[in-house]
């Protein structure tokens, strides 16, 4: 004797857009509790002079959309924060930034592969709502490294072309 499954009833049987429906709030409280897709991956580094080991909290874009995002719209950095901008390839001495849609005044320290400054220029911010009017900062040497800060922070503390970043919080100590 064979058993015969049960006949479901249609009520039984929830249509799929109505199990959608009832579990989407859910979704969305489990997709709020998501990291911001924004966010960048953050690093304790150090910057280091002949006399001084600095410590620093680095947000790292190495993408061409995270760079080219770099901190446009920001109202504020922290003080002792900053993005460092990585390259895979080194960037002729010609190669710049600029400040459109940035608010902040910047310092930018230009490096090599090692994290040895070449050079360290200060960026005003670019009112013009049109990037084409906007100035760019040229390198001035080769880098692959690009290391944004407040304004005013490398000079403030000493730090000048040949000092370095290092990427192990251990040479802080």
């Amino acid at each position: 004797m064979t058993r015969r499954k049960p006949a479901r009833s249609a009520r039984s049987i929830l249509p799929f857009s109505a199990l959608l429906t009832l579990m989407a709030p859910l979704f969305s409280g489990c997709l709020s509790a998501l990291p911001d897709n924004d966010a960048l991956p953050v690093k304790q580094a150090c910057l280091i002079s002949a006399t001084l080991a600095i410590p620093i909290t680095l947000e790292i874009a190495r993408s061409s959309e995270e760079r080219s995002r770099g901190l446009m719209e920001r109202t504020e950095l922290a003080a002792d924060g900053g993005m460092l901008f990585v390259y895979s390839n080194q960037r002729r001495a010609d190669h710049g930034f600029w400040m459109y849609r940035t608010l902040i005044p910047l310092d930018i320290a230009y490096m090599d592969r090692n994290g040895v400054i070449g050079a360290i220029h200060q960026m005003a911010p670019c009112p013009s709502d049109q990037g084409r009017d906007c100035p760019t900062y040229p390198a001035g040497v080769p880098f692959y490294l690009a290391l944004e800060m407040n304004h005013g922070y490398f000079e403030s503390r000493g730090i000048e072309a040949g000092d370095r970043l290092s990427l192990e919080p251990s040479d802080c100590r």
